[in-house]
């Protein structure tokens, strides 16, 4: 079974066993809601199995109760771990939008047919995305991710189409 990373736990929260926890989700409503399950990656490579008892915001981050888990001693482990969802348990998106991990590792083609490279990264800056394209003997390229950037992302072909603006080159 295929897992992916929803967020990290950076510390414990309280003595009743709350952890701190930073989202890397947009879906955090769901993936952090009250008895849903989560996976916490361990160091033996086996994911334990976690159900969400409650959850809330709090200073720019998650705290997090897991059911069993009431005391600080018990979570005190958890710290610095990744909590990740099954692929099964992920969110069917709307057409036009895409999961990072769908879009790491496509090659981008120009509407002319030139390649200019793979995308090697994802940054999340402010109002759109930035895909960074790594080039061959060339510094990394950075795509806005809007319509007049991105013409066609064709998953099945593995490939992205883009017409360059002036000045992104």
């Amino acid at each position: 079974m295929e897992y992916y990373n929803v967020g990290k736990i950076v510390n414990t929260h309280g003595i009743r066993g709350e952890v701190r926890v930073l989202a890397t989700t947009d879906f955090t409503d769901e993936r952090f809601a009250q008895g849903k399950t989560l996976y916490l990656k361990q160091k033996n490579g086996e994911p334990l199995k976690l159900t969400v008892e409650n959850s809330r915001p709090h200073k720019g981050s998650l705290l997090v109760k897991f059911v069993g888990y009431d005391n600080i001693n018990d979570v005190q482990a958890f710290r610095d771990h990744e909590l990740l969802v099954s692929e099964e348990d992920q969110q069917p998106l709307a057409a036009g939008q895409y999961y990072y991990r769908q879009i790491i590792g496509l090659v981008v083609k120009t509407v002319d047919g030139e390649r200019l490279g793979t995308i090697k990264e994802i940054l999340s800056p402010g109002a759109n995305d930035v895909w960074v394209v790594k080039r061959a003997h060339q510094e990394d390229l950075l795509l806005p991710v809007i319509k007049d950037v991105i013409k066609k992302v064709d998953l099945a072909a593995g490939e992205v189409t883009v017409e360059l603006m002036e000045g992104l080159e």
